[in-house]
């Protein structure tokens, strides 16, 4: 058993390992794609705390990303460059900044803090209630950031936070995730969790409160969510649009194409389409393949990522890896296939 969870924890580690190496291989402008896929990897691992262990859909996990974005990116931001691009915002705001770690463990607090808020009467829902009520948040959450400007540069966007998420950086922070999100799974309130998914109404027949346990894996899933922001916001120059619509649908997508159960499934997948993602945006503004130009139309990517979820979920319902971890049963023909070689 404890090589079984030393292989659950060190696969998935492996993976941002492997993918960080390759950002060290590559062209700058390459490296930046490594490195949003190792942020879009923290955020995946904080949708499968929630969902992958509740079973219960969430559109709003975007909301803490925002919120810890946002908190990280105003803190962060240099004082005398803050007037310029926020002239509104509270003078608690203005007048203080804190430095990159600080602002990443602020992020991870507020997007903790706001999930409790938002989970204590949402966790009460299952199905498709819970999936609309969490859409709901997310408007409310982008309306709330775009038009405050008390608490942000509202339409504008953050153009002065210390750009600190780097490679390490990104690959600390998505082993954290990691790390983080299989401790809980292996948790007494992991497994309680897990019961309830698998049939609620004999979890609650043994004493299981669904609810609570709802509650501690979303407010959990919150706050690494929120730390995934503060990632995001010290990568990219963000404004509410970029954390709106698109990423809800991207990392979903990534969550369900890989196996939205499995923890190793949600970093295989934040990494394959991630990959597939950065691959169709650079083709939407023209490369070369094979000495060949390919200049696709804009929004090619969503629609083949679109096209790619609707064929894994038609042809593998589970996600590329079943929804399981990796197991020595699964890497027994690989160990068959070493031998024969020799």
């Amino acid at each position: 058993m404890r090589r079984t969870a030393a292989l659950q924890l060190l696969a998935p580690l492996f993976l941002v390992g492997v993918a960080a190496l390759i950002g060290t291989l590559v062209s700058t402008s390459t490296e930046t794609y490594v490195i949003n896929a190792l942020v879009n990897v923290a955020i995946v691992v904080a949708l499968y705390v929630f969902i992958g262990n509740s079973g219960v859909l969430s559109f709003g996990h975007i909301s803490f990303v925002a919120v810890g974005a946002w908190a990280a990116g105003v803190l962060s931001m240099p004082v005398q460059e803050k007037p310029a691009i926020m002239p509104h915002l509270a003078s608690l705001l203005r007048d203080h900044a804190i430095g990159n770690v600080p602002s990443l463990a602020l992020a991870a607090a507020v997007g903790a803090a706001y999930a409790l808020v938002i989970g204590l009467p949402l966790m009460r829902l299952s199905g498709l209630g819970a999936g609309i009520a969490t859409f709901g948040v997310l408007e409310i959450t982008h309306n709330v950031l775009r038009y405050w400007e008390t608490i942000g540069p509202g339409l504008n966007t953050f153009s002065a936070v210390p750009e600190t998420t780097g490679l390490l950086q990104a690959s600390i922070g998505a082993a954290l995730a990691v790390i983080v999100a299989f401790a809980y799974r292996r948790s007494r309130f992991g497994r309680l969790l897990s019961a309830t998914r698998e049939d609620a109404a004999a979890a609650r027949a043994v004493g299981v409160s669904v609810y609570r346990q709802r509650l501690v894996a979303f407010v959990l899933s919150g706050g690494l969510a929120g730390f995934a922001g503060g990632l995001y916001v010290h990568l990219l120059p963000v404004n509410t649009e970029s954390l709106y619509l698109d990423i809800p649908f991207l990392t979903l997508a990534m969550l369900l194409i890989g196996g939205a159960t499995s923890l190793w499934g949600a970093v295989v997948g934040a990494l394959a389409v991630s990959g597939v993602d950065s691959f169709l945006a650079e083709a939407e503004t023209g490369i070369h393949v094979f000495g060949q130009p390919l200049n696709l139309p804009a929004g090619t990517r969503i629609v083949v990522v679109g096209a790619f979820m609707a064929l894994v979920l038609i042809l593998r319902p589970a996600g590329l890896t079943g929804g399981r971890e990796l197991s020595f049963r699964q890497l027994r023909p690989l160990r068959v296939l070493t031998k024969f070689a020799k």
